[in-house]
């Protein structure tokens, strides 16, 4: 399938074993990070609980999610297709965040759409 951007942005054989192999690394580095701050939550006394911890936490929480996206999106070989316009995701875009749903264009209208 050809788009504006190039052909397919679907990797398949080695190249979506590396996606897959980057996505889980950060998937279990999030998890980590999470499970630590839970656990410093968790054991410290509610006053000294900041507001950014809870922050930190749903932020962890949200990549982790959008991580099992990107996994999900792999696995139904439309990972690096913008979920807005369709288009391919720039691969300077994808090698930065590998996660990312949607092309710079659309993640900006997505942010205007969510204030």
């Amino acid at each position: 399938m050809e788009s504006r951007h190039g052909t397919d942005p679907a990797p398949d054989g080695a190249a979506a074993r590396e996606v897959r192999q980057r996505l889980e690394e950060e998937r279990r580095a999030r998890a980590s990070q999470l499970a630590v701050l839970e656990q410093a939550i968790e054991r410290a006394p509610l006053e000294q609980v900041e507001e950014s911890d809870h922050t930190r936490r749903e932020n962890l929480r949200r990549s982790l999610a959008e991580i099992d996206e990107a996994l999900r999106r792999l696995e139904d070989g439309v990972y690096g297709r913008c979920e807005g316009c369709r288009e391919a995701i720039p691969a300077g875009r994808l090698e930065i965040l590998p996660y990312v749903r949607y092309c710079v264009r659309c993640q900006g209208r997505a942010n205007r759409a969510l204030r």
